[in-house]
């Protein structure tokens, strides 16, 4: 924009509606010296400046609307044109009008008269946009008409989000996560561990599978739930579909009527804080990152993770939160109990019944700690030599049920 450009009529109105106030109050000579400044400003006639001082500075409504300068002849061919182009936005449909005339009319298309045509040569933008605006291009836009984006999982939103308390008392408050086991690539099938961790006791289930589809999710929720010492009052998993899918959640319906399911809030892992400190402290620490999916590996997970369990609940103490205090801005001082393990705190919580209780304290008391740590210790260098699967490999996902095989072992 140049500094000789001269003003618009908007950008005059605003001038002379500033100016107004100062002209209004003004002596005789000082409105005089008024008008001179303003008729060099504005460029306006210094009577039309007067009647603006005088009278309304907005401006007129017309008294009677012009009549329409283009017919329905041209509305139609433009119509006919928006259409060919997908009805595209009035600047870009516009400079193209002669040319898609002429295009369409050699097409058999269209039928357009010179008349028509130098109409479309001068029509302007703005008068595009209002018969755009009348045909109402939007609803046959085919750009529109693009397959509509698939909506987030609504089974979940059944489900209330929440967060397990930190300080609860009662056992069979369990968060549940997977664990992947994929290596670099998530391409293909590979094994996950599902894991279980007892909001108040630290008591932790873990169980590997192969791939996590509705089957083998439910043979290992069968497996757990059959080896698990305390009933299940809530399961508290993350967003996930291979937990809030129809057939899991019928599962649930079915088998645990009355156990509360609840998720956390999505893209906030401390919602489910302690089975995501286990998934480092329980599987990454020993197991890595490295991927798993065949069947041998497998198996000597299954067997691995069998060593984890009765390590980490049976022999490992571990420390619960007692209380926090707020201190300063974002900092609070912990205090934390007497360590014990997730069994002994189990005990103390008189939540098991007599039988399990007694066979529990008997696997502890038959176990060397030593030497299961020792065992750990091999099956983990077992798993880290086995190789993963060739390209193109395939495995039966009935191969990988545990409580196929339990069934099987026991006819």
């Amino acid at each position: 924009m140049s500094e000789t450009d001269p003003m618009n009529i908007d950008e005059r109105r605003k001038y002379l509606q500033r100016m107004w106030e100062r002209y209004h109050y003004a002596s005789k000579a000082d409105k005089t010296m008024l008008l001179d400044e303003m008729e060099a400003v504005t460029g306006m006639h210094r009577k039309s400046i007067i009647r603006l001082m005088k009278g309304r500075r907005g401006r007129k409504k017309r008294e009677r609307e012009r009549g329409k300068a283009y017919g329905s002849e041209v509305e139609d061919a433009l119509r006919v044109i928006a259409r060919s182009l997908d009805y595209p936005c009035a600047e870009r449909l516009q400079p193209n009008l002669v040319f898609m005339a002429q295009q369409l009319c050699a097409h058999g298309e269209l039928k357009v008269t010179s008349v028509t045509l130098e109409a479309l040569g001068r029509i302007s933008v703005s008068t595009v946009k209002r018969m755009l605006g009348r045909i109402g291009h939007k609803a046959e836009k085919l750009a529109f008409h693009q397959p509509r984006r698939p909506r987030g999982n609504s089974l979940r939103h059944a489900y209330p989000m929440s967060r397990i308390a930190w300080d609860i008392a009662e056992a069979g408050h369990l968060e549940v996560d997977l664990v992947h086991h994929c290596g670099a690539s998530v391409r293909g099938e590979y094994i996950y561990t599902l894991q279980w961790v007892d909001v108040a006791s630290g008591w932790c289930e873990i169980f590997p599978i192969f791939g996590r589809g509705f089957l083998v999710m439910q043979d290992a929720f069968a497996y757990l739930l059959q080896r698990l010492p305390f009933p299940v009052n809530e399961f508290h998993p993350d967003n996930g579909d291979e937990f809030f899918n129809k057939f899991l959640l019928r599962y649930f319906q079915e088998k645990l009527p009355d156990v509360y399911l609840s998720r956390s809030r999505p893209y906030q892992k401390n919602d489910n804080r302690y089975v995501e400190e286990n998934n480092h402290s329980l599987i990454r620490s020993y197991i890595g990152h490295q991927r798993l999916d065949t069947l041998p590996q497998l198996a000597t997970l299954r067997v691995l993770h069998q060593k984890l369990w009765l390590y980490h609940n049976l022999f490992q103490p571990v420390m619960k939160l007692k209380s926090k205090e707020y201190v300063e801005p974002h900092q609070y001082r912990r205090k934390f109990d007497t360590a014990q393990t997730p069994f002994d705190r189990l005990v103390q919580m008189k939540c098991l019944d007599e039988v399990t209780q007694t066979k529990l304290e008997n696997l502890r008391q038959s176990i060397d700690p030593l030497a299961l740590r020792d065992e750990i210790e091999q099956l983990i260098m077992e798993l880290s030599v086995l190789p993963c699967a060739e390209p193109g490999a395939k495995i039966n996902v009935y191969d990988t049920l545990i409580m196929k095989e339990e069934a099987t072992a026991l006819q």
